[in-house]
């Protein structure tokens, strides 16, 4: 049974996971927009959105800043940190939730994934 389990596996043990989830996270801050599976894209959505709202909450209290920013370079690379903390909060300051959105493909020929680009609003 999956009571009280979320998120999805994705194929791959627990660190193997964060570790692709960490570098999706990155990859996204770093070029706004990344190709890839849609199962992945879904999942990375949720992740999104609570990173911006973390650094939108560090750019405005400076009491909080220094704790955010450690939180936030745990949980994605230094400079797509930087890059979060600098602009990314500035230009989805007017915006709650929903900073990204997840356009389906075609299927990839290799192995039928299902594919998807997931990109900044």
């Amino acid at each position: 049974m999956k009571h009280r389990h979320s998120g999805r596996v994705l194929s791959r043990g627990r660190n193997q996971r964060r570790a692709l989830i960490k570098t999706l996270l990155g990859s996204l801050i770093l070029h706004e927009r990344i190709t890839t599976t849609e199962a992945k894209a879904k999942e990375i959505k949720n992740f999104i959105d609570q990173i911006v709202n973390k650094a939108k909450v560090g750019r405005n209290d400076a009491k909080r800043r220094v704790a955010i920013i450690r939180e936030l370079q745990g949980m994605i690379p230094e400079v797509a940190s930087k890059k979060l903390l600098g602009d990314f909060s500035t230009r989805f300051e007017s915006r709650q939730s929903g900073y990204t959105r997840v356009v389906k493909l075609d299927q990839r020929k290799s192995d039928s994934a299902h594919m998807a680009i997931i990109e900044f609003v």
